[in-house]
């Protein structure tokens, strides 16, 4: 998914939380942005606890806005891949994400052509549903257990090096993604040689 915190961090600045910067990176989120993400902490709680480091009384429909603005796009052309993957592959998503980017970008930004993420997805390992999150080791290794997979069977594409690191250390072959880096070659016959 593609991504823009500086706009995330104006709207929330907008908001009046002016000290955004301290919870917020493209990688990881800290205090109660990082409870959202391991699902410690509700979407409503999350909302009261933004109100009291804002300068007003935001709406829940003002903060989710501002924290869903965040997310830009999924390209078209990723999702076409992931369904052409999903055709020779068990494809699943292990992501950090929480209870309010999730159904958003499910719904605006993981549909195409009558698809749904269910299309794109054999299954969804979410951060806010596991109680954990990229890059602590325990999340890959639950994957790992509950896929019964070996971990040389699979490869993890991720723009987080932290993330590839911990992967790496567990023995999953990596792909570190680069921001807008076109991923055509997953589907390349000659991939997969």
């Amino acid at each position: 998914m593609d991504l823009d915190i500086n706009r995330c961090i104006m709207n929330f600045k907008q908001l009046g939380v002016q000290n955004i910067e301290q919870f917020l990176n493209n990688y990881a989120q800290k205090g109660i942005f990082m409870e959202l993400e391991k699902g410690l902490i509700s979407a409503e709680k999350f909302r009261d606890e933004v109100r009291k480091i804002t300068a007003n009384n935001a709406s829940d429909e003002e903060i989710d806005a501002a924290w869903c603005s965040f997310l830009v796009d999924v390209p078209t052309e990723k999702l076409e891949m992931l369904y052409q993957l999903r055709k020779k592959f068990r494809v699943i998503l292990l992501s950090n994400t929480n209870a309010i980017h999730f159904p958003y970008a499910a719904e605006k930004y993981l549909k195409h052509n009558g698809l749904t993420i269910s299309d794109f997805f054999d299954k969804c390992y979410l951060s806010y549903e596991m109680k954990m999150a990229k890059p602590d080791i325990e999340i890959f290794n639950t994957l790992l257990l509950e896929e019964n997979i070996d971990a040389a069977n699979c490869l993890f594409l991720d723009d987080g090096i932290k993330n590839i690191e911990i992967a790496n250390q567990l023995g999953i072959q990596t792909y570190h993604a680069k921001e807008n880096e076109s991923l055509s070659f997953l589907i390349s016959d000659d991939t997969w040689c």
